[in-house]
């Protein structure tokens, strides 16, 4: 990914948290047919299985074997990660200093590791109860994973695999104004709010959340 150091973040720390905020990422993946991406939902842990360390963490997913990306993963083939932030559209008329282009701000973060698929029944159904207990427990409602018939959770279970990457690397992109004056952000802060769409919304605060910007007159 093309960072420029003003864009670049480096804290792993904040960079799981991102993760596990934008959990629906796209899985990309190079194989004989060429390239294969699937949108699915991450797990984001610190490290391996029984404590098991890899260099960064490990993320955690599941996909349908008749996708072609499970032959993929299954030869080996390394992967790529792609977490998307907020992003909005910016515009040189929110600048006090307006000599410039039109350009994007948007959030990124590219994860690249070697897949582990894992096929063991056990360990599958263990990682759908953790996803269901990330995803769909705290909304509270009357579904539950374990009332639904055993039957039916074996077939599930058969024509899904699960998927563990080892981060082997992370690369953060935050792409938010840094390369300008304080003046220049707070108009784009400013823009943005009055915007009010949800995107918008999250791009100002990210922008707002930058070193020197929170004691800033009208920040």
């Amino acid at each position: 990914m093309y960072t420029p150091p003003a864009y670049a973040e480096t804290d792993e720390v904040l960079l799981r948290a991102r993760m596990r905020e934008w959990s629906f990422a796209t899985l990309v993946t190079h194989g004989e047919n060429g390239l294969n991406a699937t949108h699915l939902p991450f797990l984001v842990d610190e490290e391996g299985p029984g404590g098991s360390h890899s260099a960064h963490g490990l993320l955690t997913t599941h996909l349908a074997r008749g996708n072609a990306q499970y032959r993929d993963l299954k030869a080996g083939a390394p992967a790529l990660v792609i977490f998307q932030g907020p992003h909005a559209f910016i515009s040189p008329s929110w600048y006090e200093h307006r000599l410039t282009f039109p350009t994007w701000n948007y959030t990124a973060i590219h994860v690249h590791g070697a897949p582990e698929v894992v096929e063991g029944t056990d360990a599958i159904h263990a990682v759908l109860q953790r996803t269901v207990a990330t995803y769909d427990t705290p909304l509270g409602g009357d579904w539950s994973f374990p009332g639904v018939p055993a039957d039916y959770t074996a077939l599930r279970l058969k024509a899904i695999a699960a998927v563990r990457i080892p981060i082997a690397r992370i690369e953060g992109k935050m792409k938010l104004n840094q390369d300008k004056s304080v003046a220049d952000r707070l108009g784009v802060i400013a823009a943005l709010e009055r915007q009010g769409d949800a995107q918008s919304l999250a791009v100002a605060e990210l922008i707002r959340q930058q070193p020197g910007l929170a004691a800033a007159p009208n920040a």
